[in-house]
């Protein structure tokens, strides 16, 4: 079962993540981070890739895609907020971004 993070899980999973340029939500248990990429179609690639993992670990962000910009949020709503899923999915979004 999916857990909220605890203060020790958050501090070695989004750390990394921060300084890779994840930021926490004003007002919500959550993270985002903002891809730009060279065109739309690198974008949408990237919305695919991920979406393969997503799927495969039923686990989906929020996001929206303008041309070459993809935002996205993560959190886990059945927990509400935080979950070990969100760094794992923000950890393979960096990876299929490079």
């Amino acid at each position: 079962m999916t857990e909220l993070l605890s203060d020790t899980g958050r501090k070695t999973m989004l750390e990394p993540l921060f300084k890779s340029g994840w930021e926490m939500v004003e007002g919500r248990d959550a993270i985002a981070k903002t891809y730009t990429f060279d065109d739309f179609t690198a974008a949408f690639a990237f919305m695919t890739r991920t979406a393969l993992w997503a799927e495969k670990w039923d686990h989906h962000p929020e996001w929206t895609n303008v041309y070459k910009v993809v935002q996205v949020t993560l959190s886990t709503h059945d927990v509400g907020g935080l979950s070990a899923l969100d760094a794992k999915l923000a950890r393979k979004m960096d990876q299929l971004a490079e």
